[in-house]
């Protein structure tokens, strides 16, 4: 049960609370005065305090200021006479949890003391689950710009901010950063949606977002359920929002300024309460400018703003990340983590990564598959990487998709030769020549697949 304090200068009071209280199984201490009442409270650290408004040597009002400039976390009830509600109410707004006027019936503060510890256990265990997924998500780093993102994360998942704008280039990890959002937040038990607006034709994305009834169009064979009304009571993140087109881009903020749809072939509008995370790695504001973007709905869907830094401008994070993605993936291989040598780290750092975070995890399972359970130093790892011109303190320009694609042309390359020799070696045989590489039979014929091989 809770430990709670009794700070009220009537002793006869405080004497019957507290055999009630302790009957129900709390271990209750009184407090005659606010001096001793403050002195408890910092010695014992209670779940809950138990306050009257009218004390001898101090209000009420001014002792709960002080617990809270103290950072003393127990719950609050404030104890007020009869018609003295206005200062129980302000002590409310001051932070107590709740009030109770006297003459009180203990069922009803009994009631109310449940109550409380029962709010308090459940912000604490969500404030809990709150931290565990910010840190289980994936989202590493130490780094002053990790370390500020990941605060706003948390913040902007607790709160009740309904249109988030994630922006950061390829492969930063905006679709990671908005299911962390998700997880994180009160619409956790609810779906997260995720639709990638470029990857649908213009005349089916429309259906796919609000849905469609019957033979709205050609081939509408059946009623569809759009990917709104999915995400119901939960989160829809739009991805590669820059590429929505144009006449979507009405109906979707006429959606997110009040909440209602017109599903395609409908007469009826409908709503949804949808928490929207949209991510782009385009310039929203130089496109709204420009006129391919709606300005209207850049402003309705850049409430909150999430920048996520590019990897080069977080280079300290480059070593957790290698052993995060090297257990990741030799978990899935079956085989024993990669190690990088002194030099191999150092290179590493030092890449200007233009294709991020996804680059490197793409380097580091090709790694694991290719050279499972030793030291990678610098000279195994691809020329085209040790030997970048542009170190994190040059400025001289690079195009990210041809550095991206140079390193994942010489990976596979070196892994395809590597499957040949192995599968030579063993006269055809996947299972010796997966044993070889030292990896799983399963494995092996995952990557001939992925090759073209198999």
């Amino acid at each position: 049960m809770a430990s709670i304090l009794i700070i009220d200068d009537e002793s006869n009071l405080v004497r019957s609370l507290t055999f009630a209280l302790e009957d129900e199984g709390h271990a209750v201490h009184g407090a005659g005065t606010a001096a001793d009442g403050l002195a408890k409270a910092a010695e014992l650290q209670p779940d809950l305090i138990l306050l009257d408004l009218k004390l001898p040597d101090m209000s009420g009002l001014d002792v709960l200021e002080t617990l809270k400039a103290r950072q003393i976390e127990a719950q609050v009830i404030m104890i007020s006479a009869h018609g003295d509600t206005r200062s129980a109410v302000k002590a409310v707004k001051l932070g107590a949890a709740d009030y109770i006027t006297k003459p009180f019936d203990l069922d009803d503060l009994s009631m109310t003391i449940h109550a409380t510890l029962e709010r308090r256990q459940m912000a604490a265990e969500l404030e809990f689950h709150r931290g565990a997924t910010i840190q289980e998500s994936g989202m590493l780093g130490a780094s002053l710009a990790m370390r500020d993102l990941l605060g706003t994360v948390e913040r902007i998942a607790a709160s009740a901010a309904m249109r988030i704008l994630v922006l950061g280039e390829s492969g930063t990890g905006k679709a990671l950063v908005a299911r962390t959002v998700h997880s994180a937040s009160p619409r956790a038990s609810g779906p997260f949606i995720e639709i990638n607006c470029a990857s649908l034709p213009e005349q089916l994305i429309e259906a796919e977002l609000f849905g469609a009834e019957k033979g709205a169009y050609t081939g509408a064979h059946q009623r569809r359920v759009g990917l709104v009304a999915l995400a119901d009571k939960g989160t829809l993140f739009l991805d590669e929002i820059g590429e929505l087109p144009l006449p979507l881009q009405a109906k979707l903020l006429h959606f997110l300024e009040n909440g209602q749809y017109r599903p395609i072939g409908s007469g009826r509008a409908q709503t949804s309460d949808v928490r929207v995370v949209a991510a782009t790695n385009r310039d929203l504001a130089a496109a709204a400018r420009a006129g391919t973007f709606r300005e209207d709905l850049y402003f309705r869907l850049n409430v909150i703003q999430l920048n996520i830094p590019p990897l080069r401008e977080r280079a300290s994070d480059v070593p957790a990340l290698i052993e995060h993605f090297s257990r990741l993936f030799a978990r899935e291989e079956r085989s024993k983590p990669i190690t990088v040598s002194e030099d191999a780290r150092q290179a590493l750092m030092q890449y200007r990564w233009p294709g991020n975070v996804r680059e490197l995890k793409n380097l580091i399972e090709r790694l694991t598959i290719l050279y499972p359970g030793t030291e990678i130093g610098a000279e195994t790892l691809p020329r085209e990487l040790v030997d970048a011109e542009a170190p994190l303190t040059a400025t001289a320009p690079i195009h990210a998709s041809q550095g991206a694609a140079n390193i994942e042309d010489a990976l596979a390359s070196t892994e395809r030769e590597m499957m040949l020799a192995a599968l030579r070696d063993a006269g055809g045989h996947k299972g010796q020549a997966a044993e070889r590489l030292g990896i799983s039979r399963h494995a092996f014929k995952r990557r001939l697949q992925r090759l073209g091989l198999g």
